[in-house]
């Protein structure tokens, strides 16, 4: 299991920035006062509220920003104020020795998977993928996701509970869990943030991406090895898919069955998780136990 980066407590400081894509400050006040009324400081970044073109500032500029979070003491959780793009930009100019010494939590998803995948592959060190900044301006509808990510990052160890999707594949299994968003997932093979799945539960999200780009990217999985030695696979929410002009000829569900067909671990569909409201907090490099029965449980292994 990964290395776990110490619990917050009352007072400890969290620093928001955006690595990757450009948000409004204001768009992040509801999560500075929120996290504020958990009891935890917050300190606000320079690329929060920045921008350059798509970017929250240039690349050094990020680069900075981040490089500063991870090597002050102070800072014990690092909050992403939104995903976008951009990490792959900077990923290998960071420097991560003083974070090794002193892991702190990275909290976010999207392309945050990069940075995730990143510390884990190469630092055994654990992450939290979870709701980013803007998500706390829908905290009525998002309450309980939300709460799963103070839970998370206060040492508790929450059991998720879901309806079981008819085309579920049955079973039992635990594994540390790793994954994210799929064109992340794909992008890092043969990198030096790429993962490796074997007796993992892989979870997959995605938005916005064409049937037929689904397929290649889950085809470049397969054929990295990514697939075939899984203890459990996980689907989260795919939104926003398109199709050509001329129908791609499976829904999304089929597409992902048919790439696990000769595989014997279970499988999930529909699971909250990813660009939506219903995103729960999950720790990235910890023990997880999935059972898919008639219900679904996900449960940190302690």
């Amino acid at each position: 299991m990964a290395n776990i980066p110490p619990y917050l407590q009352q007072d400890d400081t969290i620093g928001i920035i955006c690595p990757s894509g450009y948000m409004p400050l204001d768009k992040a006040q509801k999560c500075i006062d929120v996290l504020q009324q958990w009891g935890f400081q917050v300190r606000v970044g320079k690329t929060l509220g920045n921008q350059n073109n798509y970017f929250s500032g240039s690349d050094e500029e990020r680069l900075q920003d981040l490089q500063m979070m991870l090597d002050d003491e102070n800072i014990k959780a690092i909050y992403c104020g939104r995903g976008g793009y951009g990490l792959s930009r900077i990923i290998d100019k960071i420097n991560f020795e003083k974070f090794i010494q002193q892991p702190k939590w990275i909290i976010g998803y999207s392309d945050i998977t990069l940075l995730h995948a990143h510390v884990y592959s190469n630092y055994n060190i654990a992450s939290l993928h979870a709701p980013m900044a803007v998500a706390f301006n829908e905290m009525d509808e998002s309450k309980k996701y939300i709460d799963s990510i103070y839970d998370s990052l206060t040492g508790k160890h929450p059991i998720y509970k879901i309806t079981s999707n008819q085309l579920n594949r049955y079973g039992i299994c635990e594994g540390e869990l790793i994954g994210g968003n799929l064109a992340l997932l794909a992008h890092i093979i043969g990198t030096k943030s790429d993962i490796n799945t074997k007796n993992k539960i892989l979870f997959i999200e995605d938005i916005g991406e064409y049937k037929y780009n689904i397929d290649r990217m889950l085809m470049q999985l397969k054929r990295a090895g990514k697939l075939d030695k899984l203890s459990g696979f996980i689907v989260g929410s795919f939104t926003e898919i398109k199709d050509t002009t001329i129908p791609f000829g499976q829904e999304l569900k089929e597409i992902i069955l048919d790439k696990v067909k000769e595989f014997a671990y279970p499988v999930c569909f529909d699971f909250p998780v990813g660009h939506v409201k219903e995103n729960y907090a999950l720790k990235i490099g910890v023990n997880y136990k999935l059972t898919v029965s008639d219900e679904v449980l996900l449960e940190e292994v302690k």
